[in-house]
């Protein structure tokens, strides 16, 4: 069958990566894909945002089958239209996907279905906002309604730090529209956890965990991004925990979008926090994280394209997935200055030298080919430019892969966490 994935960043490579080796993909296409994603597909410079454009190339190159990747177009409804041209697609309808779109919709549908999530409240106002956080008091978390690229939330370990937030989302509009309305929430203590379902509006199957790391610098220090690094699976997810999440958390999710008339069809991304009375939601995205989808893509055993398809034709009744017995890290490499500004246009060096490493995988996010001094090189132009991945038994064993690689890459204008994976690494010490 012929396959376009939609995107251009490191889990559309993991995507392309696993859909390719797929037996039942005769032709894969990525728009607009990446140098790395080159090597798996054939990019076509067609924006992930173009829903047009991309309709039009489905329908014009005879696609069987969409996976959309990032959350904007799914936001802004590409899976619907590509359905009203007939072409299947996997991904939530955009009705779905406000389950991401809007953190108040997200908010209100938990509360009101007794699902375990934070207090919140919502505000369109400056001073009632702020009213709210003197009220309830720090530390406290405030987070722009939409779409922020994994930047709008901001921990606040003051009530000054959070009218500051405040001021930056509403008044100087840091976050564009997205800050328009904003949540203020209960700061949930615990440990965090990142767990996939794939969803078919009424079939779960569950499809993941992982480990994110979200502060910019070691240590968990410093501003929110996008996500600097992953491992999988989640050490804390035991098979009582699982019982909990899938019980307490996704099936009722699944219900209650069912319940809102927009039944979720995708890969449902819930964002945990473990706390000491147990699991409760601090987010929901409708697509595969990133960078735990290339940790999830580097596990999977079995063939991605055919659950893909289960997802989107409603087959998930009865079918399974296998994984390796292996644990996986990512490493992202980011310009220097994010995720603040960066510079651009800048040359990266070793990326040979550092796939070569056993074991080792990396995967393109903010890349580019260009030509310069007659030599096509590779260049940055994103924030998280690479994914440094690496498999192995152990999650130290692979975090030593992965920072060997990281080590055989070149780029003066790059740097990376130094610590990813630190909690799993210091329980499996504390196990011996």
């Amino acid at each position: 069958m012929r396959v376009l994935v939609v995107g251009g960043g490191g889990r559309e490579h993991a995507l392309c990566w696993a859909i390719a080796a797929s037996p039942l993909c005769d032709k894969l296409y990525c728009a607009p894909g990446n140098p790395g994603i080159a090597e798996s597909a054939e990019c076509v410079a067609i924006s992930a945002d173009d829903l047009a454009g991309i309709v039009n190339f489905a329908v014009s190159n005879k696609i069987d089958f969409v996976v959309v990747g990032p959350e904007g177009p799914l936001v802004a409804g590409l899976v619907d239209r590509l359905a009203a041209a007939g072409i299947k697609a996997f991904g939530p309808s955009a009705s779905a996907a406000r389950i991401e779109g809007s953190k108040g919709f997200m908010k209100d549908l938990l509360t009101k279905n007794n699902i375990p999530t934070a207090w919140y409240g919502r505000f369109t106002d400056v001073k009632a906002a702020k009213t709210y956080v003197r009220q309830k008091g720090a530390p406290i978390v405030v987070k722009a309604d939409g779409l922020a690229a994994g930047k709008g939330v901001v921990l606040c370990k003051t009530v000054l730090e959070a009218e500051a937030a405040i001021d930056s989302m509403m008044t100087a509009k840091a976050f564009g529209s997205a800050g328009q309305e904003i949540v203020v929430e209960e700061f949930l203590e615990g440990e965090e956890v990142s767990y996939f379902a794939l969803v078919d509006g009424t079939s779960v199957l569950a499809f993941g965990t992982a480990q994110d790391h979200k502060a910019v610098g070691d240590g968990d220090t410093g501003p929110n991004t996008g996500g600097m690094g992953a491992y999988s699976p989640a050490p804390i997810v035991d098979t009582a925990l699982d019982e909990r999440i899938m019980g307490e958390i996704i099936h009722p999710t699944v219900r209650s979008m069912t319940a809102a008339r927009a039944p979720f069809k995708g890969v449902l991304f819930a964002g945990l926090m473990v706390c000491k009375d147990g699991p409760k939601v601090i987010e929901f995205n409708a697509r595969f994280g990133d960078p735990e989808c290339q940790a999830l893509m580097l596990r999977l055993k079995s063939d991605l394209l055919p659950a893909l398809i289960a997802t989107a034709d409603e087959q998930l009744a009865n079918f399974n997935v296998r994984w390796k017995d292996e644990t996986s890290i990512v490493v992202v490499m980011a310009a220097k200055g994010y995720p603040g500004a960066y510079q651009k246009g800048t040359v990266i060096g070793g990326l040979d030298a550092a796939a070569k490493i056993d074991g080792a995988k990396v995967f393109h996010a903010g890349t580019k080919a260009e030509v310069k001094n007659g030599e096509t090189v590779i260049t940055a132009y994103g924030g998280r430019v690479l994914g440094v991945a690496a498999t192995a038994k152990t999650v130290h064993a692979a975090q030593s892969i992965a920072y060997q690689a990281v080590d055989k890459i070149i780029w003066p204008e790059g740097f990376c966490r130094r610590d990813i994976g630190w909690r799993a690494v210091a329980r499996e010490k504390s196990n011996g």
